[in-house]
């Protein structure tokens, strides 16, 4: 098996780099989702490979990994695993890359784990929510505070649109967390795996753009009662926003962090219907 080095490389702040290399943490991180043995795994932001090398280790039939770091893809690429095609490194940034081609031929669906880069974890997630039947399930090393709003309840000060969206595809819980000293360099905050197993098919919402924008407009101004936060979104419809919340049984008054995941589903069908 190939060993992870970091080639006397620094991470590079600018691409949100922090690395792990305690053996423990990344077996831990690479089962969070249950076995990888047979599975394809993608995983974006592997930096020196030490997570890379875990899932290998555990039997993942395949990772394919994304590394816009010319110096680690090229050690990536290096390694027998490489040559042996369970491992294939794609350089590229993971926020724009068109996953639905990169896993053509593939045993769907894929698993994505992945320590992701601090400064594009949020928007990737999103992304991979709206995605299509090639993604399964998802353990993603999040800033702390990101991972709290994957799996924040109702009535908690960090629910929103974040929530509420990973909520319509998946069951999600914190799997662990670690303090800033458990990664090189270390960051300034601690950081969580959110874990993200997919629901049943009928029970994913399927309308996931329109409830991005509900939730959106319900949360921009969650201090607000939702009559007047969803008021200009409602108008887009030509919808009255007190009308369109009372079809739904919901009381106007409220606000968005009150709604449970199926409330927003049902305003987000009630503004679809317009």
């Amino acid at each position: 098996m190939s060993e992870p080095h970091i080639l006397n490389a620094r991470a590079n702040k600018s691409l949100g780099q922090h690395f792990l290399f305690d053996p423990d943490i990344l077996n831990r991180t690479a089962l969070c989702t249950g076995p990888v043995e047979g599975r394809t795994v993608i995983e974006v932001g592997p930096g020196p490979g030490g997570l890379t090398a875990a899932l290998l280790r555990n039997g993942a039939k395949k990772v394919i990994a994304v590394e816009m770091d010319p110096r680690f893809a090229e050690n990536l690429r290096s390694w027998k695993e490489c040559k042996e095609g369970r491992l294939s490194v794609v350089g590229g940034d993971g926020l724009t890359l068109d996953y639905e081609k990169l896993v053509e031929g593939e045993s769907l669906p894929v698993k994505i784990i992945a320590n992701l880069p601090y400064n594009v974890g949020t928007p990737m997630l999103v992304n991979w929510i709206k995605s299509k039947s090639w993604r399964g399930e998802m353990g993603l090393m999040f800033q702390h505070e990101v991972a709290i709003r994957v799996c924040a309840q109702p009535e908690d000060k960090h629910y929103g649109r974040l929530a509420v969206l990973s909520q319509a595809v998946a069951n999600t819980h914190i799997a662990f967390t670690l303090p800033p000293g458990a990664f090189k360099p270390p960051p300034k905050v601690d950081s969580s795996v959110a874990v993200l197993m997919p629901l049943a098919d009928e029970e994913k919402y399927p309308h996931l753009g329109a409830l991005e924008k509900v939730t959106a407009a319900a949360f921009g101004q969650r201090r607000k009662m939702l009559r007047a936060a969803l008021k200009s979104l409602a108008k887009t419809k030509n919808l009255d926003a007190t009308e369109w919340l009372e079809k739904c049984d919901i009381d106007p008054t409220r606000r968005a962090e009150t709604l449970t995941q199926h409330e927003f589903r049902a305003l987000t069908d009630g503004f679809l219907l317009g």
